[in-house]
């Protein structure tokens, strides 16, 4: 199996932070560790370099590394702060001379043909994106490069919305609940992200209290929150406080398993 890295390209809620407007101690923080683009990351896994989500900091979040290529994106689910940078994905469509290839749901493709109709129609016009749409299927895994992703479906408030096993680590996102056939899949991980938007509880989102309780009931040993709101608190206060094993993740944050 080849080793896997997870990077934090984002850690941060729809609003990201700090919130425009506000003057709260977090969105005034000069701790970067504070400062959080919309949630996203990059997996790099064997020959493949994949993007979980394409929010509308995708092109901030790619300058600001030395990423040149992705070799697909993986969607969790069509919310404007997982969907909204995929125009912003042209410059690697152009350089690459290829589409870029999608994995998303029937239910999120169906989706972005309506929000992205100009990059879907017969007659593009020169300059918009190429999608390449594979389709994923929850309980059934499939291939990026030579490494294999689980699907695992949990809920978002009334929506639903993926997460993924890829080797060793497990990616969940806006997630507020999850069945114990899809929690089994967790089971054996080395390294659990899941989303932890604020302290108190919220109809969508895990709060940091549930979220700490999910990681348990999985028994991964080394934990990352993301998703993270301006109401959950100092990142240097609030991660010292945090049971053994568990961490917020910042953007930025590189794993390893």
């Amino acid at each position: 199996m080849p080793a896997v890295s997870l990077e934090f390209f984002g850690s941060g809620t729809s609003q990201g932070v700090p919130v425009i407007g506000c003057s709260c101690p977090v969105c005034t923080s000069v701790d970067p560790r504070d400062r959080r683009l919309r949630a996203s990351a990059v997996v790099t896994a064997g020959n493949a370099k994949v993007l979980i989500d394409c929010g509308p900091d995708f092109r901030q979040q790619m300058l600001r590394t030395d990423h040149t290529h992705l070799d697909a994106v993986v969607l969790t689910h069509e919310h404007m702060d997982h969907v909204a940078g995929l125009d912003d994905l042209r410059p690697l469509i152009f350089s690459s001379n290829q589409p870029m290839r999608l994995w998303a749901t029937e239910r999120v493709e169906s989706r972005l043909r309506e929000q992205f109709a100009y990059a879907f129609s017969a007659q593009r016009y020169p300059g918009a994106p190429e999608f390449e749409m594979l389709r994923i299927e929850p309980g059934h895994a499939f291939n990026v490069g030579d490494q294999q992703w689980i699907p695992i479906l949990g809920v978002h408030g009334i929506w639903p919305v993926l997460g993924f096993r890829i080797g060793p680590i497990v990616y969940l996102t806006d997630i507020s609940g999850m069945i114990d056939s899809e929690r089994q899949k967790i089971y054996g991980a080395e390294i659990l992200v899941v989303n932890a938007l604020r302290k108190t509880k919220h109809i969508s989102h895990f709060s940091l209290d549930e979220a700490i309780e999910f990681a348990r009931t999985t028994g991964v040993p080394n934990v990352f929150f993301t998703h993270i709101s301006h109401h959950l608190g100092l990142h240097n206060e609030e991660d010292a406080q945090l049971p053994s094993g568990m961490h917020l993740a910042y953007d930025g944050l590189v794993v390893n398993a």
